[in-house]
């Protein structure tokens, strides 16, 4: 049997295919409820490979630290299972990951890929390792090499679209980021991805007004029933953010970003970015430290992913959790010290970042600028995105203009008026940073 992309699948039957199949496409648009189709699939064919595996990927990819163990489980279910030389490659791939090797398992379906190029899950899923591993040009590559074997016919092109679309816009290629994404809309109006592709090039382009008309235009079709609606809600927020309408961006994480509500860690770290850039202007956040930061609590002593880690000392760090913010640093230090992947996104980047945090959260901004000015360079070694990473930045420009560092705070702001000059927040901070080198 094979599944919707001529792919041979072993262990399955006809019913059981049909929920895979299911499962490849609601991924590919991140809607539904790919997990619940994929144990459907396990129902009816137990020993079906691809569903273990494909299983695995969803938990794997989570950043939860209670749902690499169901990976792990998953990996374990299929590893022994008859399976095709491609998926073993996959179930190889897996079991990298779940042993702490995201590079390795990035690098094992790219090779799986050059010989699979239509294996739309070993393409989606290598795509997303690449940004979780901050692997710009790889988001890019992996697609467009796979792309010449596919024509718009074939189910799931929308997505190569958009991931294409994700790649082009993280290595500043934002003319054709634009057009691909606006293609894999216009084929698939609920594709989330391309949805948020085409909003990171007008973030990076200081497009807020097209960014809002772009977002607020089509909601009944990226937002319904879908697992990245809290994150393309955030990408809105910014845009009203960056024009200093704070009231909207409060309206938003009170509604549709769910902050404080949501446990679901990818959504958390939106919901912490977004408080976080407030405070950083000096947005009082109204009691919603404390909610965000009780859910983030069962986080801090796991450090599975150093971006989320980042994340999660805001919230602790602001909403005053002191016991919250050591067991965290702790676990880190720990992390660091471990053999796998994290190990390194956390010293290269993740414990100057989560210390930089809490230094400006105590007044210390010196050892704040201290500590987050290395990391500038390095930081997309930790994963996410440009637009996501700024945080880092922003946090730095304040500690230079709080501690009254005229020097560093005019050298940041006269390279952000460079790269992003019609932005109002740069011009805010710029003028901001000349008043403290005029009363040095």
């Amino acid at each position: 049997m094979n599944d919707q992309n001529g792919n041979p699948v072993t262990g399955a039957n006809a019913a059981a295919l049909g929920h895979y199949d299911r499962a490849l496409r609601q991924l590919q648009t991140f809607t539904g409820d790919p997990v619940a189709s994929l144990q459907a699939a396990l129902a009816e064919a137990p020993d079906f490979a691809m569903a273990h595996v494909m299983n695995g990927w969803m938990h794997g990819l989570a950043t939860e630290p209670a749902a690499l163990g169901v990976a792990r489980r998953s990996w374990q279910a299929a590893r022994d299972l008859p399976m095709t030389v491609r998926e073993q490659g996959h179930a190889e791939a897996l079991g990298m990951l779940v042993a702490g090797g995201w590079h390795a398992a990035g690098d094992k379906l790219a090779g799986l890929t050059k010989e699979f190029p239509r294996d739309s899950l070993a393409l989606q899923i290598g795509h997303q390792i690449d940004f979780f591993t901050g692997n710009a040009p790889m988001l890019r590559d992996r697609i467009e090499r796979a792309l010449p074997h596919w024509d718009p016919s074939m189910p799931g092109y929308h997505s190569l679209l958009s991931a294409q679309a994700f790649g082009l816009e993280e290595t500043g290629d934002y003319a054709a980021a634009e057009a691909a994404g606006r293609r894999a809309v216009e084929l698939e109006p609920s594709d989330g991805w391309g949805q948020h592709a085409v909003a990171h090039v007008m973030e990076m382009q200081c497009r807020q007004r097209d960014g809002i008309e772009w977002m607020r235009a089509t909601p009944q079709a990226w937002a319904k029933d879908s697992f990245l609606k809290v994150h393309n809600w955030w990408h809105l927020a910014l845009f009203h953010y960056d024009l200093g309408d704070h009231d909207e961006v409060f309206r938003l994480y009170d509604g549709p970003i769910e902050g404080g509500a949501t446990d679901v860690a990818l959504n958390m770290v939106d919901a912490s970015a977004l408080l976080w850039r407030l405070h950083l202007g000096g947005v009082g956040d109204g009691g919603r430290w404390q909610p965000l930061a009780d859910v983030w609590t069962p986080h801090a002593g796991a450090s599975s992913y150093a971006f989320n880690d980042m994340h999660a000392m805001m919230a602790f760090a602001a909403a005053g959790r002191r016991r919250e913010v050591e067991t965290l640093i702790a676990t880190q230090e720990e992390a660091a010290r471990r053999q796998d992947d994290n190990a390194g996104f956390t010293r290269d980047v993740g414990l100057p970042a989560t210390r930089g945090i809490l230094a400006f959260v105590d007044g210390d901004y010196a050892s704040a600028a201290r500590l987050l000015d290395p990391i500038r360079a390095i930081a997309h070694r930790f994963g996410g995105s440009h637009a996501q990473r700024d945080v880092i930045d922003l946090t730095l420009i304040e500690a230079a203009v709080r501690g009254g560092d005229a020097a560093l705070a005019g050298r940041l702001t006269r390279e952000r008026m460079e790269h992003r000059p019609h932005s109002p927040l740069s011009g805010v901070l710029a003028r901001r940073a000349q008043a403290i080198g005029v009363g040095a």
